[in-house]
């Protein structure tokens, strides 16, 4: 039976290829979406962590610096200790190699030659052929990797024998001896004492990787260390989550939103297969005399939906890698999300994503046909040999979508899961399918008010009666329209919030006329610096008022967590020059005053009103030096940070020099005098530059229009995927209303044939369908526009705090969402109308004659 049952669909499939192959189309869309994030992620998710493990080798333990760098007195203690075979220090610092195409951001690495091969052979120098074999050990040498030897190359493609290194504003030249083999972004290898001399870290580490005696106990290696505040212990999986942890919420974020189209293809699935069961009604009936049961109709038009999903999935798969391949290209590893900076890498195909994608490519298929499958097994024989209506419409409990969306309500209130929105994305789903169960309900109410007001109009009386009592076929015949309209206006809000709100906290983190910086990426902010008397000079230059000096280094406050950024700046009483949520709580005696951005308030609570033990704790090393006093923070206040997803902590300038003794700026905010040329206070800084250090030429000016306008571009860069998935979504939904009507349509030639009979023209039929269109897509675009407010209010209140660590203000851009819902109905009722025209002809009349 099930050989006869796969002829008789695949014979169905092949007479109708074309009204089949949308909802292939469907399938192949949100298949390819979804698996080329997934490629396009993974793949860069491998690459960056095969480059880290490159880079961190394969230690037992690694000693880590958890603020900037620390005391090197401990390497000795540490590589005495009788559980360590080998120690290895490591220096690292990011900064820049200047050229005449301009400076390239450049991490150098500092290691001991004769023990790095042991743990990290892939930083092992490499010198050129014929070099001495000691070259490694020559102050001033460094060998590059792959990347590096590729950004340097000058432009008649050799490489320069010597570099010139940013240090400050001073250039220090080193040689270029040979190459490592570590992957990754640019990196240089040197020796680890030639390195602190050049860079000004004597008697720094950044880390110290160890080997111990096998067996040995690390937990209880680690606590007799004893080790200071600065310092902590990881294992070498720790990085590789922070790695992972960096890029989690903007993957997982985009990975839903690609399933977005597989859940609107769904629908159009549904349109298309319920088109078929309109249509071949006789069929089924006669079937069903000759004695297929209802349960193998049932089968039959599962079967053909799971072939239709088939034919989807692999054609997506194709298309998904093929889409990987090009986003790799164009928008690189992190799909304008800024994660992978410098990452291109190659494409990872993975069997195992290909089969997941390509099942939930099926499954969407059987799920879009569950409804037309059932409707085929409840056909009603003798009423469909005739070609009327060939299903029944079982009712449906009015309470069973109340009871989803109360339940999606409840789910808003969950917290995160491994730190994803997984409860919040489950109620956006309960949401939408609770709106659309209960449809039927608010388009009888609706209806129901709208007829006794058309007695007097029959041809708008004939569609909204007709509307009225098919209530559960309008819901059915719009719920496409309610799906794709209702993400659509969701992202619409969120998208535009979160712009808003960004161009909001622009304006007020950016006060200055101008703004004066030498780093151009975060982590290089200990190496490319502002020394202080060419900021005191700066402030004496006759057309600057007033200067803010700033400056930024990274914190590590856990294991596995990405770096925090600690922000030391001028701040006054109240610190009304952050954007705080809440005004700043006063500081009791003997306490620091800190500022927390809310990603550190969720992630490591640090509450407004509380001391910060984990933050105090990356102070107390210096004071065992003598270097610093042992400090006690209290955080005075919350404030908003678009700028740092991973959270962000602001110190008064004063409070952080008596602690640390760092002096040095990373930027400089400058309010001109009245009257002053922006133009020429730069020059006058490059010139005071020149003088102090003769580089006044690596120094960075920008207005707040400037960096405002770069900013909205680096939002619009990480949004581009998600307006066009959102296209796509709108597509298939538009796609599924299409479907739709011609199913209805179709399924009552016989009711235009007799309307027909009575007298109506074939334009007034036409009237008729339009109208019912006009009815049925309205209330569609009205439920999708309510339903849409409140995904929009999941995403921005609930999904964005909990995947990015930032709240935002709601923002209704009532213009675009009003133009959203006209188009839908404009393009339901078009549709509507062109099915129409079919239906309504002679074929109509004809089919009424036959019943005669």
């Amino acid at each position: 039976m099930l050989a006869l049952l796969s002829t008789f669909s695949w014979q169905e499939l092949r007479h109708h290829r074309w009204r089949n192959a949308a909802a292939v189309v469907a399938v192949m869309l949100g298949v390819a979406l979804a698996f080329s994030v997934q490629l396009i992620n993974g793949s860069a998710l491998d690459a960056f962590s095969a480059a880290v493990r490159s880079v961190d080798g394969r230690p037992d333990l690694t000693l880590r610096a958890a603020r900037g760098t620390f005391d090197d007195r401990l390497f000795a203690r540490v590589a005495q200790a009788p559980q360590v075979v080998l120690a290895s220090p490591v220096l690292e610092l990011s900064t820049y190699a200047v050229t005449t195409a301009g400076r390239v951001p450049l991490r150098v690495i500092g290691v001991d030659a004769l023990v790095v091969a042991q743990l990290a052979p892939a930083l092992l120098p490499r010198p050129r052929d014929g070099a001495d074999r000691m070259a490694m050990l020559t102050p001033g040498n460094v060998f590059l990797n792959a990347a590096a030897r590729t950004a340097l190359r000058r432009a008649d493609g050799t490489l320069p024998e010597a570099l010139e290194l940013q240090s400050g504003l001073a250039l220090r030249q080193v040689r270029v001896a040979g190459s490592v083999a570590a992957s990754g972004a640019p990196l240089a290898v040197m020796d680890i004492a030639a390195a602190q001399v050049l860079f000004g870290q004597l008697g720094r580490l950044s880390r110290i990787d160890l080997r111990l005696v096998p067996g040995a106990d690390r937990a209880a290696f680690v606590r007799s260390l004893a080790l200071p505040g600065d310092v902590t212990a990881s294992d070498p999986g720790d990085t590789l989550q922070s790695v992972g942890n960096v890029s989690r919420a903007y993957r997982v974020n985009l990975t839903v939103l690609a399933l977005v189209a597989l859940f609107t293809g769904a629908f159009l699935v549904y349109s298309v297969l319920a088109l078929g069961v309109a249509k071949r009604g006789p069929q089924f009936a006669l079937l069903a005399v000759l004695g297929l049961t209802a349960r193998e109709r049932l089968t039959l038009v599962l079967i053909e939906a799971g072939a239709l999903g088939v034919v989807g999935s692999v054609a997506g798969l194709v298309l998904g890698a093929g889409l990987a391949a090009l986003g790799l290209k164009l928008l690189g590893g992190d799909l304008g999300g800024g994660y992978f900076a410098g990452e291109s890498p190659a494409l990872q195909w993975s069997w195992t994503a290909a089969l997941i994608y390509g099942a939930l490519g099926v499954l969407t298929a059987l799920a879009g046909a569950a409804w037309p499958a059932r409707a085929a097994q409840r056909i009603r024989l003798a009423v469909a040999l005739k070609g009327l209506a060939v299903t029944t419409h079982g009712t449906r409990a009015p309470w069973i979508g109340a009871v989803l969306i109360a339940a999606g309500a409840l789910l808003t209130l969950a917290p995160p899961v491994f730190g994803m929105p997984l409860a919040a994305y489950l109620a956006v789903a309960l949401l939408l399918v609770g709106g659309i169960v209960a449809l039927p309900g608010p388009i009888a109410l609706l209806l129901d008010r709208l007829a006794p007001r058309l007695q007097r109009r029959l041809l708008p009386l004939l569609a909204v009666e007709r509307a009225r009592r098919m209530r559960h076929d309008a819901a059915v015949a719009v719920s496409g329209v309610v799906a794709a309209l209702s993400l659509a206006v969701a992202l619409t809000v969120m998208v535009t919030s979160f712009r808003g709100s960004v161009l909001h906290w622009l304006d007020q983190v950016l006060p200055a006329d101008l703004y004066l910086r030498t780093a151009i990426t975060a982590g290089s902010g200990d190496t490319a610096y502002l020394p202080p008397p060419l900021v005191q000079a700066i402030a004496r230059l006759p057309g600057v008022q007033r200067v803010s000096a700033q400056r930024s280094t990274r914190l590590l406050l856990a294991r596995g967590e990405p770096p925090v950024t600690l922000i030391a700046r001028e701040l006054g009483a109240g610190a009304t020059e952050l954007p705080l949520l809440a005004p700043a709580l006063p500081v009791p005696p003997g306490r620091i005053a800190i500022y927390v951005s809310e990603a550190v308030v969720d992630l490591y609570g640090a509450r407004p009103g509380t001391a910060f033990p984990q933050f105090s704790k990356l102070f107390s090393a210096g004071a065992q030096y003598g270097s610093t006093k042992l400090a006690i923070f209290f955080v005075a206040g919350v404030w908003r940070d678009y700028a740092r997803q991973f959270g962000a902590v602001a110190i008064a300038r004063s409070d952080y020099e008596r602690l640390t003794g760092d002096r040095r700026v990373n930027d400089l905010a400058l309010w001109l005098r009245p009257g002053a040329d922006p133009a020429l206070v730069q020059q006058q800084i490059r010139a005071l530059a020149q003088t102090q250090t003769q580089q006044g030429t690596l120094l960075e000016f920008a207005s707040a229009a400037q960096i405002r306008a770069n900013s909205l571009r680096i939002f619009d860069r990480s949004f581009a995927v998600t307006y066009w998935l959102q296209a796509v979504a709108i597509v298939i939904g538009l796609f599924g209303v299409a479907a739709s009507f011609g199913a209805q349509v179709l399924a009552r030639r016989r009711e235009f044939g007799l309307l027909a009979h009575l007298g109506l023209t074939q334009r007034q039929i036409l009237a008729v369908v339009a109208g019912e269109g006009v009815a049925w897509t309205a209330i569609g675009a009205a439920a999708g526009l309510i339903l849409g407010l409140g995904v929009s209010l999941i995403l921005v209140r609930v999904v964005n705090p909990q995947s990015f660590h930032w709240t935002m203000d709601l923002l209704l851009p009532w213009g675009r969402l009003l133009l959203l819902c006209v188009a839908v109905v404009l393009a339901g009722t078009a549709t509507a109308a062109i099915a129409g025209r079919a239906a309504a002809g002679r074929d109509a009349v004809l089919a009424v004659k036959e019943d005669w």
